[in-house]
């Protein structure tokens, strides 16, 4: 099946078809207007799979969707035009540009975390740049993955845009074919695989993969405010967010006081018997709930800790003071448990960031403008935001995307049209004069030659 869809995105393609930029905002519009039809069977899909609150499933799904549809739909055609650029003066007379232009058929795999939106947000790119794609969806969100299905069957035909379903088999057979372009979401366990794959056809990629992101809480902080926003980022999605917090770093002069607002707000935000709240997601596999429970084991709990394995709950946990060698600090926890460590000094700091690859994002709360400044610019990160977390991603004109172990490229807004184009450069000679400086035999004195490069 999957050497036949394959077979058929490369003929369709080979007509040109999606090169029309009418073509793809037509499609593009219906997917926009499907969406917008099925926009509650989305989020009861997506309560179905880990009874994610239809709230972030508007805010953190379709709407995030939704406005990238309509970022591009408005700006599709400007984007495909070639774009002028300065000639040299050596091509006298010339004009140069620069015309993006598909790479052909593209395999998109996502995952299970943000399963409806971190699959159609690169496909809106993809498609906006003149792909035919062939999408992957997580098997760990079936109802979701269904849903996609369903969607895209109804507006693409299958030439042009195809849902493959499955699970690791699945995609192993995907991984087997040659692909033009492949955009990973996922574990940076599994995104070595797409990439050694890819390369076997030397198939460019995009990996958005995870990371051990910190928090910096400085003894300047709004402690308040930081404890409010942190809760938020963190436990929204139960903490299923590749970006969200993944350990606090707190002043050793304010760690109690920032513990006890994060307490209260996260009460606040979820009640006493948070088990009951229809504002809290689950864990959406039961490997990921084991692993989850497991990292606890053996830790100081300061708030939390709890647990019912039918549901597939954990409650929003704060840890204190984990070993570094311990599992909860060994990798990304990617769940709804916020170690917190605290720290004196800016070298102690560092000792502790230092520890672990690149991280997805990095987040500083601080009213010193300079510490700002310095640990923006001391650290490798994929994306940051000041006195707030999570935010940056919401803003279509910053790309989104890692940096070493947390990823390859970047998207969002025109950073995906741009990501899914090959941008050609064409330079176009004219005619009516020829300097005859460059044809042999060379007759110039070399002493000229080495002035050449005023020309350029």
């Amino acid at each position: 099946m999957v050497k036949h869809l394959v077979a058929a995105q490369n003929e369709f393609f080979a007509t040109q078809k999606t090169k029309e930029v009418s073509y793809r905002k037509y499609h593009l519009k219906k997917l926009r207007q499907e969406i917008l039809d099925q926009e509650d069977a989305i989020c009861n899909a997506l309560y179905a799979d880990f009874k994610k609150p239809k709230f972030e499933s508007l805010a953190t799904e379709t709407q995030l969707v939704l406005a990238e549809l309509k970022h591009a739909i408005k700006n599709v055609r400007s984007w495909s035009e070639p774009q002028s650029v300065g000639a040299s003066l050596s091509n006298f007379p010339s004009k140069d540009w620069i015309q993006p232009e598909p790479y052909g058929k593209v395999l998109i795999i996502s995952p299970w975390n943000y399963p409806f939106m971190l699959a159609i947000a690169p496909l809106v790119g993809a498609l906006a740049a003149g792909n035919t794609a062939i999408l992957k969806p997580s098997e760990f969100s079936p109802h979701t993955s269904k849903m996609i299905a369903q969607i895209i069957q109804k507006v693409f035909p299958p030439e042009y845009v195809t849902v493959v379903e499955g699970g690791v088999e699945v995609s192993t057979q995907l991984l087997k074919e040659k692909w033009e372009y492949i955009f990973f979401t996922g574990s940076t366990r599994v995104g070595k695989i797409v990439y050694q794959s890819a390369a076997e056809h030397l198939t460019p990629v995009t990996l958005e993969l995870s990371g051990k992101n910190p928090c910096i809480v400085d003894e300047t902080a709004s402690v308040k405010l930081a404890a409010k926003r942190i809760a938020w980022g963190k436990f929204i999605n139960a903490g299923q967010t590749c970006i969200a917090p993944d350990y606090i770093l707190v002043h050793k002069s304010i760690k109690d006081s920032l513990v006890d607002h994060l307490k209260q707000n996260i009460t606040q935000f979820y009640g006493e018997e948070m088990e009951t709240s229809g504002n809290f997601a689950r864990i959406a596999t039961t490997k990921h709930y084991q692993e989850l429970k497991a990292m606890l084991a053996s830790q100081k709990i300061l708030f939390g800790g709890n647990f019912i394995d039918d549901e597939q709950y954990i409650s929003p946990t704060l840890v204190d003071e984990p070993q570094l060698d311990s599992p909860i600090m060994n990798g990304e926890i990617f769940g709804p448990i916020l170690p917190i460590i605290s720290f004196e000094d800016e070298n102690e700091l560092k000792e502790y960031i230092s520890k672990y690859p690149n991280p997805l994002a990095f987040y500083v709360f601080s009213s010193n403008k300079k510490f700002q400044k310095r640990l923006m610019g001391q650290y490798s990160f994929g994306g940051g935001t000041i006195n707030d977390v999570v935010v940056h991603i919401s803003n279509k004109d910053l790309p989104f995307g890692g940096v070493g172990q947390s990823g390859i490229g970047g998207y969002h807004g025109k950073f995906t049209f741009d990501l899914f184009s090959h941008h050609k450069s064409v330079t176009k000679r004219g005619t009516w004069l020829d300097v005859p400086l460059r044809y042999a035999p060379y007759n110039i004195p070399l002493k000229w030659v080495k002035k050449i490069k005023h020309l350029f």
